[in-house]
């Protein structure tokens, strides 16, 4: 696969510093790799036992070469390929070199991992999406220009140009092919001309010819001088002769690493091969789950001998080239090398432009639309003040509670390939939800202000809009806290429907003499506050109103429930809220902060 010329020349002047070049050749080796995770145990009692995912697992890739991981689900294929790209943290054991170093912010600008489930914003066009990644991930030597010139490059040369205006697509969204999707997914890395690239299942979901047009771009890619690897399941026989090298594992054991034209060759020597023609990959998977039909040993032992075989069998294991001091030569240590390609505002920029994109979508869908006119609708009839905080105090909260449970897999895969920082993504993402969260209250206000009798005035009713809009953003900042702090969907809204009916409760209309034990909770309570500015942008305690026969007017202040929540001083429930408004807001990002990458190996 080859770099528009531009790139081409980037790469070139790169290379007189090698610390900031793109595609600087890359040598990966790992020895004795070793990860064990805890269980928890049922019966009642709380056992603890430690599984091991990894066992002792070496070998090495260079330059120009892809390496594919093969094995049964669950032998670990997924955990060792993260655990080399710098992804895995927990109780990992061995040594992960990159030309002879550790990983750092270096490595991680010039590696690209593409995971095996595609993660993309649905409304986004293929374009959309790669230009996005090119503007926050293609270092600022570049223009604007050439960043949107390099991901149009790299849409032509996936064979994605026919599908370049067609929107990515999700759940109940009809976009792009799987094998289209796959492309962009594996396009978003390879903007960046990494010198190192992972892929977990790259062909999962894929038709043959597809998956072959994949895995034969990446075989492309890696003549380049760079370095390809990818765990796979059941690649065709086409496929399997692609590959450089195998990496075949059984239980988080090597059962084979070397060459891959070579592999059936070494099975041969040891007394494993098939009795009829047949494809590579599945005799390899049949001898890692412990299964050949020619033998009468199957299950465990055979397991356990072509695990000793291998590792009593010197021939075939890696006897490592000692182009190692060649390639540290070429390699800057990455010490005091920042993390971030483009400037906070930069990311920024970029982030609230692709939000906009996306959330109009969701914030102005016919059934949010007519959700809003039939609710202002029957509330203007009714006339009932308290219900304008009821209902902008649920509509916003369940609206934002699923923004970071959705996202989450998608935030965690662009913060681990240093897209952006946390707080250009947090910032961005809720400051673009401003105009269009506040859009439809605004109409909501408009409708039902006028049909409710309120007072025709347009102090009175831009004091009401504030109030209202005040709340919305509370509202709004709630549910990005409870939706970052549990991150299940499920049990976020079960939480935020049980706060929501205990601050409507106590909110001061439904009950005005709340038990003293539970008095306090009307402090916390957004609804109380509300409720007492929108009571304010309508009465005055001085104000008469009709109370009973004959005439009779009494002082709107002497009324209980007035008397109760208070006219008087605006001040405090405005503080209240503001306090309200920044208070959940560091919350939610408090919370994200722990889906932070880790990226530390434990190294010998």
């Amino acid at each position: 696969m080859h770099l528009p010329k531009y790139a081409q020349n980037l790469v070139t002047t790169n290379m007189e510093n090698p610390s900031t070049s793109a595609n600087c050749p890359v040598t990966l080796k790992f020895e004795d790799i070793g990860y064990t995770i805890k269980i928890e145990g049922g019966g009642g009692k709380e056992q603890v036992t430690e599984k091991t995912v990894l066992n002792g697992i070496t070998g090495a890739v260079h330059p120009g070469e892809v390496l594919a991981i093969l094995g049964p689900s669950g032998c670990g294929k997924t955990t060792l390929l993260t655990a080399l790209g710098g992804r895995l943290g927990g109780d990992l054991t061995g040594s992960i070199t990159y030309n002879g170093k550790p990983f750092s912010n270096n490595m991680n600008r010039r590696t690209g991992f593409v995971t095996q489930d595609d993660h993309f914003h649905a409304h986004l066009t293929v374009t959309e999406t790669l230009t996005c990644t090119a503007l926050l991930r293609l270092p600022n030597i570049l223009t604007e220009e050439q960043k949107v010139m390099h991901a149009e490059a790299v849409i032509k040369q996936l064979g994605l140009t026919k599908c370049k205006n067609n929107i990515m697509g999700g759940p109940g969204l009809r976009g792009v092919s799987g094998g289209e999707r796959k492309r962009v997914s594996i396009g978003q890395e390879m903007l960046i001309n990494p010198s190192l690239l992972f892929l977990d299942e790259p062909t999962s979901g894929l038709d043959s010819t597809s998956a072959q047009q994949v895995v034969s771009a990446l075989c492309n890619f890696a003549e380049g001088e760079r370095t390809v690897l990818m765990s796979i399941h059941q690649p065709s026989s086409r496929i399997f002769y692609m590959f450089h090298k195998v990496l075949l594992l059984s239980d988080g054991n090597t059962v084979y690493f070397g060459k891959g034209d070579a592999t059936m060759d070494y099975f041969a020597s040891i007394g494993y091969s098939p009795s009829v023609a047949m494809n590579p990959a599945e005799f390899l998977l049949d001898l890692a789950n412990g299964v050949h039909i020619d033998d009468q040993k199957s299950g465990m032992p055979m397991k356990q001998e072509l695990i000793s075989l291998y590792k009593t069998n010197n021939d075939n294991r890696l006897e490592f080239e000692t182009q190692q001091d060649i390639n540290n030569k070429k390699d800057g240590d990455g010490n005091g090398f920042s993390r971030w390609n483009t400037t906070w505002v930069q990311q920024y920029k970029v982030l609230v432009k692709r939000d906009l994109k996306e959330r109009r979508h969701e914030t102005f869908n016919p059934l949010k639309i007519i959700q809003v006119l039939v609710g202002s609708l029957f509330i203007g009839l009714i006339s009932l003040i308290y219900y304008f905080s009821v209902f902008w105090s649920m509509m916003p909260i369940f609206s934002s509670i699923t923004t970071f449970p959705q996202e989450r897999l998608m935030l965690t895969k662009e913060r681990s390939s240093s897209m952006y920082r946390l707080s250009a993504y947090f910032v961005a993402r809720t400051t673009s939800e401003l105009p269009m969260e506040l859009a439809l209250p605004t109409m909501f206000a408009i409708i039902t202000y006028w049909m409710g009798g309120l007072k025709p005035t347009a102090s009175n009713f831009f004091k009401t809009l504030f109030s209202l809009l005040y709340s919305v953003l509370v509202s709004q900042g709630m549910g990005l806290a409870i939706g970052a702090a549990i991150m299940h969907l499920q049990s976020a809204i079960t939480l935020a429907a049980i706060l929501v009916q205990m601050f409507s409760l106590v909110g001061g209309y439904y009950n005005q003499n709340v038990p003293v034990f539970l008095s306090w909770f009307k402090y916390i309570s957004h609804n109380y506050y509300t409720f007492r500015l929108l009571l304010a942008s309508q009465y005055e305690s001085d104000e008469m109103y009709l109370c009973g026969p004959n005439n009779l007017r009494c002082k709107v202040g002497d009324f209980h429930m007035i008397q109760e929540m208070g006219l008087g001083n605006v001040g405090t429930p405005i503080g209240a809220l503001a306090v309200m408004i920044v208070g959940y807001r560091i919350i939610a990002y408090v919370a994200l902060m722990r889906l932070g990458r880790t990226r530390k190996l434990k190294s010998q």
